[in-house]
């Protein structure tokens, strides 16, 4: 009888350290770990070297700045940070800072921003921009206001311009949207196509920012197309089909 009792107080205690055990949560090596990415520390000076800045406006058009006095007031409270000679912030994190919050010592401290937020905030800013500048829609057609089976005039087409003796030259940067539609439509003319990443080459920068003074359009966003001379701002269709034609008449510088 005692060897019965003793044998079936160890079962109680076992089950109810089973029991114990189970309200504990057992790393199996499945558990993802809890653990936030971030870039290593960045501080950046107004006289740091080799800075590539980006800057978003009111429009979602992207700017780039060498150096933080070029950044203006608009676009400072975030900026992104690329130091040419640094991987780091370079692909899918990214250092942005804010150059309205200098410290004692002249110095700005950068964050880490996914990439998916930084393009986040530029679609933002884009579609509220378009939202605020487009037009009402149109009231309905009266049944009367036109006769029936008749149509209005067609709108006339441009004809596709394309030129296999042109060569452009795309300055932008690998995470710009604008920028690879851009080279696709321009390929898809027949266009050769030069892309010159402003982030990863700093000749490439003081190239694109040498372009844009001579053409009186300092500070541009990205892209920044040169169809022979012609300095476009930003993409758009129709300004790169007009410089095109321009550049095929030999107008062009």
């Amino acid at each position: 009888m005692k060897r019965a009792a003793l044998l079936a107080m160890i079962a109680l205690v076992t089950l109810q350290s089973a029991a114990a055990c189970s309200n504990k949560k057992e790393d199996d090596g499945t558990t993802p770990l809890a653990t936030t990415e971030e870039l290593p520390a960045l501080v950046i000076r107004d006289d740091t070297p080799n800075l590539l800045l980006t800057w978003i406006d009111e429009k979602g058009d992207m700017h780039v700045e060498l150096e933080p006095a070029g950044v203006p007031a608009e676009g400072r409270a975030l900026v992104r940070v690329v130091v040419s000679d640094r991987e780091e912030g370079t692909k899918g994190l990214f250092y942005v800072a804010d150059l309205t919050k200098k410290r004692e010592d002249g110095t700005y401290a950068a964050r880490t921003m996914t990439r998916r937020a930084w393009e986040a905030e530029v679609e933002k800013r884009r579609s509220a921009y378009l939202a605020k500048i487009a037009p009402p829609p149109p009231p309905p057609p009266s049944p009367s206001s036109a006769p029936s089976g008749t149509q209005g005039p067609k709108p006339m087409q441009q004809p596709p311009v394309t030129s296999s003796d042109l060569t452009v030259i795309i300055y932008g940067a690998d995470w710009c949207k604008p920028c690879h539609q851009a080279e696709d439509y321009l390929r898809s003319k027949g266009v050769r196509v030069v892309k010159k990443d402003v982030e990863e080459s700093p000749e490439a920068a003081v190239e694109m920012r040498d372009k844009l003074e001579k053409s009186g359009q300092r500070g541009g966003s990205i892209p920044v197309i040169d169809i022979r001379g012609q300095i476009l701002v930003g993409f758009s269709t129709r300004a790169v089909d007009r410089a095109l034609a321009k550049a095929s008449s030999g107008t062009a510088l």
